[in-house]
């Protein structure tokens, strides 16, 4: 049995339908960035959000670190999906990797973002226009979905147009 088992499917509707849930479920994301001081990854938790219109972003304020590294180095990568009870390792999650910059307080969307973002996190009320705050599009490039045990796949450029629609 010299047989080697490909570990990662090929990208099909079930999977694109995975990746859409997730999406859409969206509240929290680690956001994994390179930080410029060390050289070395940084990892953080974000408050995030999709639509169709927006993507999905991030929100961030000026004085975290990860929002000065990507000032730097807009490479990043941003993981979706929460574990449930028992085996975290079961449940499924996504990992979009891109570049994430700020858009401008008077960027034309600025308001389409807020509203997404507040209707998420309705506590974000509080804070979200204070001028440190900015939302974070990310222009996507490729995304690695993990289904659970077994269920990996590869989602491409041309994978990442389908989850829009």
């Amino acid at each position: 049995m010299n047989e080697k088992m490909e570990p990662v499917r090929k990208t099909d509707d079930e999977a694109i339908r995975l990746a859409r849930k997730l999406l859409n479920e969206t509240k929290y994301a680690s956001l994994g960035v390179n930080d410029t001081m060390s050289d070395f990854p940084l990892v953080s938790r974000v408050a995030a959000g999709f639509s169709q219109k927006t993507g999905l972003f991030f929100a961030g304020s000026d004085l975290s670190l990860h929002s000065k590294c990507l000032v730097k180095d807009k490479k990043c990568s941003l993981m979706l999906g929460e574990p449930g009870k028992g085996d975290g390792l079961a449940y499924a999650r996504i990992t979009f990797v891109g570049e994430a910059s700020r858009i401008g307080n008077d960027h034309a969307l600025r308001g389409e973002f807020r509203e997404i973002f507040v209707s998420t996190h309705p506590k974000a009320e509080l804070y979200i226009d204070f001028l440190d705050f900015g939302f974070y599009p990310l222009k996507l490039n490729r995304a690695y979905l993990n289904g659970g045990f077994g269920k990996a796949y590869h989602l491409e450029k041309q994978d990442l147009s389908l989850l829009y629609g």
